[in-house]
């Protein structure tokens, strides 16, 4: 495993479980393994300093970022992620998964991503504003439509990339939507987009289901990070007959073995901004949740959930990554020993992306799909992605988060050969 000078060991390991990773899939490609150095290193890395001026009338210096790790199978792809831990390495390691997710989806997109180290939550909205802008000011000459498209992820929403949208284009001179994707869909967003990632771990999980012989209709489920991505997916569960049996974000861990009402339950969180003090169900310690027997677990908080030490306790036959990087290199190992099947984040929660391709090509073409179109159009990539994946498992006889990997690798390697980029 080859590693960076400028990588952090206290902070670095996100970036060396995917360096990890590559390592993993070496074995099984060919010829193709010389030229996987080029995976090994991000292709640009920028670091910027954010000055903001606060309500106060005091500056405030924030540190921000942006990785683009490939674009040889086109313009880089990935979230901004405003968040207190925010540190390179760890945009690195989300840029790499997002070059391995858009190519084992087969979407015309490298990898990329973005982050500032902040809290948001700290901020007044003109303070937040006023951030973003100067952030997209500062990274405004890797992004662009054919260059580098942002997203929402961790801490921003869709306001903030209208923010980045327009500041782009006031430099542009003129409205260019395309250069971020998870926009209002008044200002060139696409419908379907702020539940699809929740959407494409239910699709995924459901094929994955049915390949290891689990009726959903009368399986169990616990959701570890109730957010965007979880909460959609424990409702389309709820939906399918399934019991949410355990939900846990930072507030609490609520348990009812007869199943949790998720309909219910996500009123209230609209309502009281978190699900601590929902009624009916056990408000059990955090740690808990790791020893409670499910047929289906969704992590889908942040990376670096699942070690060694938590995958030898989980109960579960199916693990669905709802997160980006939750289970590390050695609790792969367990959860493969022990025959619990995880569909991995590369997969897994590539519904996003997946719609964000549909964003940018609705952008481009400014011509826009109706949400079951688009739903519908998911629904077939995500399901030939699986299928795919799960084939290629069979084949070589690995994880599916390796099979995902030679799938992607090839991929992206194959048209850096054939690009004339490697001799």
């Amino acid at each position: 495993m080859q590693n960076l000078s400028y990588v952090d060991e206290n902070e670095g390991q996100a970036w060396l479980n995917f360096l990890e990773q590559l390592d993993r899939v070496e074995p099984y490609l060919g010829d193709l393994k010389e030229n996987l150095d080029h995976l090994r290193r991000p292709k640009r890395s920028l670091i910027v300093n954010i000055p903001v001026k606060m309500d106060d009338g005091t500056v405030r210096h924030f540190e921000g970022f942006r990785v683009q790790h490939s674009i040889t199978r086109g313009p880089g792809k990935g979230g901004v992620r405003f968040h207190p831990d925010v540190n390179l390495n760890e945009v690195m390691a989300l840029a790499g998964w997002m070059t391995i997710k858009c190519a084992a989806l087969n979407l015309p997109f490298g990898g990329a991503k973005g982050g500032v180290r902040v809290d948001p939550t700290t901020l007044s909205k003109n303070e937040l504003e006023r951030l973003t802008r100067r952030y997209t000011t500062e990274i405004n000459l890797i992004i662009g439509p054919q260059k580098d498209i942002p997203a929402p992820d961790v801490g921003t929403t869709p306001q903030v990339m209208a923010w980045m949208m327009d500041t782009y284009s006031m430099n542009a001179g003129s409205t260019v939507t395309g250069v971020v994707t998870g926009k209002p869909v008044h200002l060139g967003g696409s419908l379907g987009r702020s539940k699809a990632t929740g959407r494409g771990v239910f699709v995924t999980g459901l094929e994955a289901a049915q390949k290891i012989g689990l009726d959903i209709a009368h399986a169990t489920v616990c959701v570890q990070g109730f957010g965007n991505v979880g909460a959609e997916a424990a409702l389309l569960f709820h939906e399918s007959g399934a019991k949410v049996i355990a939900v846990q974000d930072h507030t609490a861990t609520l348990y009812h073995p007869e199943g949790i009402n998720i309909p219910d339950l996500l009123a209230y969180q609209k309502q009281q901004g978190a699900i601590k003090g929902f009624d009916m169900v056990h408000d059990i310690d955090k740690n808990e949740l790791w020893n409670i027997e499910a047929d289906i677990f969704i992590p889908a908080a942040l990376e670096g959930v699942i070690s060694k030490e938590i995958a030898q306790k989980l109960q579960t036959k199916l693990i669905l990554e709802g997160a980006n990087g939750p289970t590390d290199p050695a609790a792969d190992d367990v959860l493969n020993e022990r025959g619990i099947v995880i569909v991995p984040d590369v997969i897994c929660n590539a519904g996003g992306v997946t719609v964000s391709y549909f964003e940018w090509v609705q952008d481009l073409a400014s011509y826009f799909w109706t949400e079951d179109e688009i739903n519908h159009r998911m629904d077939v990539i995500m399901r030939k992605a699986i299928h795919d994946v799960w084939d290629r498992a069979q084949h070589a006889n690995c994880s599916l988060r390796t099979a995902a990997y030679i799938v992607a690798c090839e991929r992206i390697l194959l048209a850096r050969r054939d690009r004339g980029l490697i001799i």
